[in-house]
């Protein structure tokens, strides 16, 4: 993550915005790359380079959206013949399994299976070219399909920009209690360390001597 920060900070607003709808359209189309990493680093990266994190948000959506729109239409000219042989390409992403589990999901849920699994990683990949695959309506696919990239894009980011936010400021705020706090310590070891050697000294009475 680290690293993708480093490369993104390198860009403008208006590209990072574009490599994260690239990004989060190839995988939307059933392409497993790290969508949900370059939200979170892009979203990341808005705070601390202080550039609006709007450009990410509709980047992402627009990606979302569009990338499930082309998934189903893959997925709905190859079948499952097509989701088969991407799963013997990627076994690791969209395997046998995954593809099971991912039915089980759309048999259970329908439609709504498209706008929750915008929130899931395997149904993130998957979700457009099954509904395709499966046949589901258009008009139906769309309405969850926008809801659910809406929905994530702008729920992801915003939520991501809060909690960067909060965390600058306590990191702010911790450094000068940190300072704060080292300075009291400080002088209370050495009026400690004062007090203990006059002790220790012959006749050694901090207190004063009466006359």
């Amino acid at each position: 993550m680290h690293d993708l920060v480093d490369w993104l900070s390198t860009l403008p607003p208006l590209a990072i915005a574009a490599v994260v709808l690239l990004i989060i359209g190839g995988e939307s189309m059933g392409i497993p790359l790290p969508g949900e990493l370059a939200l979170i680093s892009a979203s990341l990266l808005s705070v601390s380079a202080g550039f609006s994190p709007w450009y990410i948000a509709v980047g992402a959506a627009i990606g979302a959206i569009v990338g499930d729109s082309i998934g189903y239409a893959i997925g709905r000219r190859g079948g499952r013949p097509l989701l088969v042989r991407l799963g013997r390409r990627f076994p690791r992403h969209l395997g046998p399994p995954h593809l099971a589990r991912a039915e089980q999901v759309f048999a259970r849920w329908g439609v709504w299976a498209v706008f929750f699994g915008r929130f899931i990683a395997l149904l993130r990949i998957l979700a457009g070219p099954l509904a395709g695959a499966l046949h589901v309506p258009y008009g139906r696919f769309l309405i969850a399909n926008g809801a659910g990239g809406l929905v994530w894009a702008f729920g992801t980011v915003f939520f991501i920009v809060w909690v960067g936010e909060a965390a600058e400021r306590y990191l702010k705020d911790f450094a000068w209690t940190a300072l704060l706090v080292t300075t009291l310590f400080g002088l209370a070891s050495t009026w400690y360390i004062r007090t203990r050697a006059a002790l220790s000294l012959p006749g050694g009475d901090p207190r004063p001597r009466s006359r």
